[in-house]
């Protein structure tokens, strides 16, 4: 089943069941799926790959967590618990998050394959592990993880 597929069928099911932050949360995806998909339409090709769904999805989560974040510091608890629930909804459409431990294993392997020994190599570390990890772990987590790696 296409993410499209699930989210009209989560749609749906949160309209059953009067789950309100989910339905909205699942509508303000679809939303993005599809305006994503008409750019796509101008370009030429007629659907989102899995990847670009994953993409988007990620992208998401990110604009929630900022959101948390600010709301936060803005001392707006209220805001940052709806921005919690969405944000928890979107997550159960990313692929499974490594742990900390699955993590630094990996970075360790891709700093070493790229040959990577300074923070200067930090572009190219970057590089290789957002493209490898692509939804599987929190950007920010991976780059202070990494810049931690390389200034040992």
């Amino acid at each position: 089943m296409s993410l499209k597929d699930k989210i009209g069928e989560d749609i749906k099911t949160a309209m059953k069941a009067k789950d309100k932050i989910r339905l909205e949360t699942v509508r303000s995806i679809k939303k993005v799926l599809l305006e994503k998909e008409v750019e796509l339409r101008d370009k030429g090709k007629d659907s989102l790959s899995p990847d670009d769904e994953v993409q988007i999805l990620v992208q998401q989560a990110k604009q929630r967590r900022d959101s948390i974040e600010q709301y936060l510091k803005a001392n707006r608890p209220d805001l940052a618990e709806k921005e919690e629930a969405e944000l928890a909804v979107i997550e159960t459409y990313l692929p499974e998050q490594m742990s900390d431990e699955e993590l630094s294993e990996v970075l360790d392997q891709i700093i070493a394959q790229v040959g990577a020994s300074s923070p200067k190599d930090m572009g190219k570390v970057m590089g290789v592990v957002m493209k490898d990890l692509k939804g599987k772990a929190d950007g920010k987590k991976i780059q202070e993880l990494v810049k931690t790696k390389l200034a040992e």
